[in-house]
């Protein structure tokens, strides 16, 4: 990334020592070599000072893009639901408390009912045998008073 950076500036330093180099070998007046040296030389400073200036800045942001991306990354994988195991047990002991509750409330209504149901049914049964027992001993009085006595009985065993 930073080779991709430096690449243009480092063009861009080479052009303006070729041009520094051009004006300074152009130039009529009497220039010794020592003072186009010092030129370049001036020029080259100038231009690594920018160089490092502008590596050090592309640096930076480099180091804050990062750090921002980091800081990014846990905020995102840090988890935001937390679950304690002691307050889930007590939820659960609890909900199983009053379901157990609730199923012996229904349980004692079934049991209830179905001990109004078998009396009910016991009376019955009572009133029904009471009536079939009546209704024996009437017919068993009237057919011996008749002669069809054997008839009625026969009816009644089919």
């Amino acid at each position: 990334m930073n080779s991709s950076i430096r690449s243009p500036l480092l063009r861009r330093a080479a052009v303006v020592l070729f041009v520094f180099g051009g004006l300074a070998a152009c130039q009529k007046n009497d220039a010794s070599a020592g003072q186009v040296a010092g030129k370049l030389n001036d020029a080259a400073q100038a231009a690594s000072q920018k160089l490092d200036q502008a590596a050090s800045y592309v640096g930076q942001k480099v180091d804050e893009t990062k750090s921002a991306a980091q800081q990014n990354i846990q905020s995102a994988s840090a988890p935001t639901v937390t679950i304690d195991p002691n307050a889930l047990a007590s939820s659960a002991q609890a909900n199983l408390q009053n379901a157990a509750s609730a199923a012996q409330a229904q349980l004692g209504k079934a049991a209830s009912l179905t001990g109004e149901s078998l009396e009910n049914a016991g009376r019955k049964l009572q009133q029904w045998s009471a009536q079939s027992s009546a209704s024996s001993t009437s017919a068993a009085a009237s057919s011996s008073g008749s002669g069809y006595g054997g008839d009625a009985q026969k009816q009644m065993d089919k």
